[in-house]
């Protein structure tokens, strides 16, 4: 089934004139990335990600933006260009392409990894994806667009040069800048020294550091500090990371072949990135791996086990380790967890219910800290901000990719860099960056779709808000028989869910009983014969004794029965 898509006032169709940029997703929050550039006519997008559900979508493992402004718009759409292959920024591709219909265009890694998601999903009528050369240039529609390599926490990710009659954006997408990537090209910092010589009108670019000082740090710096700490274990070893870190994942192989040791990958994204690294030519002189079959076959201290599940997630690997349910893995007291990933914000309470699962059981979690430095981010902190805006000279900047103190802090360091203007925005903030001084000249629909199951859902959907109280208050259903004047004819039968247990029950049952008695009497002799009348005021009786009772306010269901 597909979303229902919202009506929406038509802003100003751009101008030959007129370049705007507008977020649908990224902009005031890390992750799920949507953006759409605006000219002449014609909309270009950029990135099409996904987010984690959050704690209070029962129910829900993904969202992502709700993309309806540019699917009434789609015959004016000339193209999705992908940055890179984090789920942030493609994931939401196999959901939401059938309503855009656009040419995708990918470096031959993120094309890679994209086919592979989209076979894994089952995705009926997949989108021909244009694989696309590194440093390559092209156009599309008005847009003249070059990609330009940068550093980040996996391979082929790509700044976008976008372009126009009006000026030219730099789009830098998630970067870093990493003096020894290990795996994939270095960054280009003297393309975009010449480009700088150009002119660029604005940059579009990553805050998630931006109030972190110094340096995000090497990959280098990871391997050195993993092989200080697989080399004091003693039994079984677990690593989890970020499936799409290519570069990480070959860190903790080549760590495992120093330290005598044999690695089993654990999780379907795992070998999901590991066969695209390959198709993209990553990946293609490490040690064979070994099936996670056979890691019984081999003492404890031989094996190391590549998982996925860093950040809690209730069906992934670790989790499922952690809980003794794996069908093919288990861990022991002496056995470790090496956790070489951070901590994205709104996880922190699968994370930490995750480590107590494991100390429970006497594994040893390491976490990445100045003591292990196992994990470095792949985002820029300040002093790689400044080099961008240094090499780069905009007169515009504008901090996407970030909760909104990040945004503020991007902002500011700009501004000490020289910028000229600088615009915070929002999802849904369409920004004109030409002509005149750039500025927030309207706001459109940007929310957000859940994945129910088979069904997209706006978040804010009738049935969401049911479960949602569901879940924190309880439900409880009402059989009440009455004649045709609407007299009871037998007790009230209750069906609690999740409200009260066997003891409370004859008490908490007994008052909703009375309030409903009460009700009947308080109605008139018409009041009663009609059955909506009468089935709301039940229904509000019962919440209200509930609610006197229990100190809940549950969903209330009245199956208001009428014999002659």
């Amino acid at each position: 089934m597909s979303p229902k898509l919202e009506r929406i006032a038509d802003p100003r169709t751009p101008q030959k004139e007129e370049l705007f940029f507008l977020p649908l997703g990224g902009t005031g929050e890390i992750g799920m990335n949507l953006n759409l550039y605006g000219h002449a006519g014609k909309w270009l997008m950029v990135d099409l990600g996904v987010a984690f559900g959050e704690h209070d979508l029962p129910g829900i493992e993904v969202v992502m933006p709700d993309p309806d402004f540019i699917v009434e718009r789609a015959d004016d759409l000339v193209g999705l260009v992908l940055t890179h292959g984090h789920e942030d920024h493609l994931g939401a591709v196999p959901y939401l392409w059938k309503y855009l219909r656009c040419p995708i265009y990918a470096t031959p890694f993120t094309a890679a990894l994209l086919r592979r998601k989209l076979a894994d999903d089952r995705v009926d009528d997949p989108p021909e994806i244009i694989e696309i050369p590194l440093s390559s240039r092209f156009t599309l529609g008005p847009f003249d667009i070059e990609l330009v390599t940068l550093t980040h926490s996996i391979p082929e990710p790509n700044a976008l040069i976008i372009r126009t009659s009006c000026g030219t954006v730099v789009h830098t997408g998630d970067w870093k800048l990493d003096p020894d990537p290990l795996v994939g090209e270095d960054y280009d910092d003297q393309r975009l020294r010449e480009i700088a010589k150009e002119g660029v009108l604005a940059m579009v670019c990553d805050s998630t550091n931006a109030l972190d000082p110094g340096r995000a740090g090497s990959e280098v710096d990871v391997r050195e500090a993993l092989e200080k700490v697989v080399g004091r274990m003693k039994n079984r070893v677990a690593v989890a990371c970020f499936a799409s870190n290519v570069a990480r994942l070959e860190t903790v192989m080549r760590v495992a072949e120093a330290q005598g040791r044999r690695v089993a990958l654990v999780g379907r994204s795992m070998h999901r990135i590991v066969a695209a690294a390959r198709d993209a030519g990553y990946l293609t002189d490490i040690p064979p791996l070994l099936d996670v079959r056979d890691i019984g076959y081999l003492p404890r201290e031989e094996v190391l086990l590549l998982c996925t599940g860093s950040q809690g997630e209730p069906r992934a690997a670790l989790w499922r380790i952690a809980n003794d349910d794996h069908p093919e893995v288990t861990l022991a007291p002496g056995d470790a967890v090496l956790f070489s990933s951070r901590v994205i914000p709104g996880n922190e309470k699968s994370i930490q219910a995750l480590y107590n699962l494991l100390a429970q059981r006497g594994i040893e979690i390491v976490t990445a800290g100045e003591e292990d430095p196992i994990h470095v981010s792949g985002h820029p902190c300040r002093e790689e901000l400044i080099d961008m805006y240094q090499w780069v000279k905009p007169k515009v900047a504008i901090p996407v990719h970030g909760e909104t103190r990040h945004l503020h802090a991007h902002a500011e360091l700009a501004r000490r860099c020289q910028v000229p203007e600088t615009v915070i925005g929002s999802n849904g903030a369409m920004i004109q960056l030409a002509p005149g001084p750039a500025r927030i000249v309207d706001n459109v629909h940007a929310g957000r779709l859940a994945v129910d199951g088979k069904v997209l859902r706006p978040v804010g959907s009738p049935v969401l808000r049911h479960r949602r109280r569901m879940v924190y208050n309880g439900s409880v259903a009402v059989a009440v028989v009455v004649d045709r004047a609407g007299g009871l004819l037998v007790e009230p039968r209750f069906a609690a869910q999740g409200l009260y247990d066997a003891e409370e029950e004859p008490e908490v049952e007994a008052a909703a009983a009375q309030a409903i008695e009460s009700a009947l009497h308080k109605l008139s002799r018409h009041e009663r014969r009609q059955d909506g009348i009468l089935q709301e005021a039940l229904r509000v009786a019962v919440r209200r004794a509930l609610q006197r009772e229990l100190g809940k306010k549950p969903i209330v269901e009245v199956q208001l029965i009428r014999l002659d």
